[in-house]
């Protein structure tokens, strides 16, 4: 019989009647690292808040090593050995590394905690690990991937021999997620058994030795890694064959539509976030900017949408200077945008779905009859959109609050995209979405590519900029760190993203 660190026997999960796990099995081995894969929505962080005490199951049993047990809050989860570190870390960030470990931990040393004893403990801990964390630097002058780092230290410092990671390469640098792995690596040759939540299909085929997919709730099934493609994974995962490469399109020499030209903004605290950035966008291209999160990219789509007034520099539209226009001179001048944020700035969350539909064209002629607005024509516009866009609704009389965040997504891109735009900014047009979605989203924007508009999609995914730019530019302090073609490689475009400018790396 085989030993397991975890079972999850026949977990049963219910949120508004509705079951997120249904039941499911789930088994770990000790010293292995197993993958737990499937979009969003499909139950697999619910499945490990329960492993973790932060649910409780309506069935099923949970047996750690064997035995079984009743863990009904994390402080039981952590005393069994089971650490989790969530996507949003929890962390101080005006404390050192240390304080941040010894914040309510003090059980496991007796009352007194010694501050330097603690410290040299972690320090031994970060250096096996190869981590490189120095105990005494406060949170907030660590980057994003060391932070990663710290809430890992601590779950082991604390005991953890099960440790749970919620996507964790999210927010990292594909160098930064090279390192992690070797870490993880190095955890199992030590014997710990952890479990990767994850929707990227290329770390199950780098890391994992076991994969198990969860939809809608049910257990698709577990397979050893060995051997398993990324086509056969998203099958189980959608339940149909996606399109992963979008063709590239022959030169069609449209001339600059957009030129950027030593941009400079301030982000709402009064920092400069836009540093002198300059590029240029033709027609018919797509330019993906890649970048780390708060770079300056979501000032940089708001100046170029009237959002937000530059303080500095110029854009250009097909040659005319159309700086510190507003936003209603953007749209008549067919510049769509597909905003990161949906609630605040992509829809009016209490509007109805057709109304958001014409959000844009309000005051317009369009939807216009003898002076009023003709309801006959903006049903048209909405009953044309939800077909083509696959928007999953009633009858557009709903409120857009009412849609899921992909049908809300869907919702923007068939107002933003039936405008038939000249120029097309979009801002994380695939964040929280699932890989059917995605996949939809995508060969809409080439769509408006192969159409003669110049797009720029920004994304914090590289594998969905690698898959839809004609060029790469990459971002990182508000300036442009370099541009790169088609099919670059994805350490380089990593290198830019850490700060690193091209013309360093050519005399590396």
């Amino acid at each position: 019989m085989d030993n397991y660190a975890v079972e999850m026997l026949g977990i049963t999960k219910i949120f508004n009647g509705v079951k997120a796990n249904d039941a499911i099995d789930f088994r770990l081995r000790p010293g292995s690292i197993h993958g737990l894969l499937g979009e969003n929505g499909a139950g697999k962080t619910t499945l490990m808040n329960i492993l973790y005490g932060l649910y409780r199951q309506e069935e099923g049993i949970i047996k750690i090593n064997g035995k079984q047990e009743n863990i009904d809050s994390p402080t039981k989860a952590i005393s069994l050995g089971i650490g989790m570190v969530h996507q949003h870390f929890m962390l101080a960030r005006p404390l050192t590394v240390v304080e941040n470990v010894m914040l309510g931990h003090k059980s496991r040393r007796g009352i007194l905690l010694d501050t330097k004893e603690t410290a040299e403990e972690l320090k031994d801990l970060s250096d096996h690990y190869h981590m490189g964390i120095d105990p005494y630097t406060k949170i907030y002058q660590l980057s994003v991937g060391e932070q990663q780092r710290v809430e890992i230290l601590t779950a082991i410092y604390m005991g953890a021999e099960i440790l749970i990671l919620d996507e964790p390469t999210a927010v990292l640098t594909p160098q930064e997620t090279e390192e992690f792995f070797h870490t993880l690596r190095e955890m199992r040759k030590d014997g710990k058994s952890i479990v990767l939540i994850t929707h990227k299909l290329e770390e199950i085929a780098a890391l994992v030795d076991e994969v198990t997919v969860l939809r809608d709730g049910k257990m698709i099934g577990t397979r050893r890694a060995e051997g398993i493609t990324k086509e056969e994974l998203t099958r189980m995962m959608v339940g149909r064959d996606v399109m992963f490469n979008f063709p590239p399109l022959a030169e069609m020499n449209l001339g600059v539509k957009l030129s950027i030209r030593d941009l400079t903004a301030v982000n709402d605290r009064g920092v400069p976030s836009l540093n002198g950035f300059s590029l240029d966008i033709h027609g018919g291209e797509i330019v993906g900017l890649a970048g780390v999160d708060g770079n300056g990219q979501n000032e940089l789509c708001e100046v170029l949408t009237g959002l937000r007034k530059e303080t500095g520099g110029s854009i250009f539209l097909d040659g005319e200077d159309v700086s510190g226009k507003t936003p209603r001179f953007y749209i008549d001048k067919k510049v769509s945008y597909i905003p990161e944020d949906r609630h605040t700035t992509g829809l009016a969350m209490n509007w109805n779905l057709k109304k958001n539909m014409i959000l844009k064209a309000i005051g317009s002629k369009r939807f216009m009859k003898g002076g009023l607005m003709n309801e006959k024509l903006i049903t048209q516009n909405w009953d044309t959109a939800r077909d083509e866009y696959q928007i999953k609704a009633i009858d557009g009389d709903e409120k857009a609050r009412a849609l899921s965040g992909g049908n809300q997504q869907k919702l923007i891109l068939a107002r933003e995209l039936n405008a038939d735009p000249d120029v097309l900014i979009a801002n994380q047009p695939t964040r929280g979405l699932d890989i059917g979605a995605s996949e939809y989203v995508r060969q809409k924007l080439i769509e408006s590519r192969n159409g003669g508009a110049a797009v720029l999609v920004v994304s914090a995914d590289l594998e969905e900029i690698m898959q839809v730019s004609d060029r790469i530019a990459v971002i990182y302090g508000g300036r442009l760190m370099g541009i790169l073609p088609r099919g670059a490689d994805v350490y380089e475009i990593g290198s830019l993203m850490m700060g690193k400018r091209q013309e360093e790396l050519a005399h590396e």
